[in-house]
């Protein structure tokens, strides 16, 4: 069963295939994220904020979020503990 988090603003990620929450401050970061925007493999759900997580996804593409990395983070593990609580795996 996939598990879906809200990344901010009414968009929601499938969690099970995040690689890594990452910010977008380091070079090689930017670098990753202009290459994305020009093959067209990124997907911008920032409502037009500033950019401050870099979702990596297990097919290659780019998420960018205006919620910080820890945010994402946090709420990825209170999903991934409620289900556990739960019962559900």
């Amino acid at each position: 069963m996939s598990r879906l988090i809200h990344i901010g603003y009414g968009n929601i990620v499938n969690s099970d295939k995040i690689i890594s929450i990452v910010s977008p401050d380091a070079a090689p970061i930017k670098r990753m994220i202009q290459k994305a925007r020009e093959d067209g493999t990124s997907v911008d759900a920032t409502q037009g904020r500033k950019t401050k997580a870099v979702i990596v996804m297990e097919n290659g593409m780019i998420v960018l979020s205006a919620l910080l990395p820890e945010t994402i983070g946090q709420r990825a593990d209170q999903r991934d503990n409620s289900q556990e609580s739960d019962g559900i795996e």
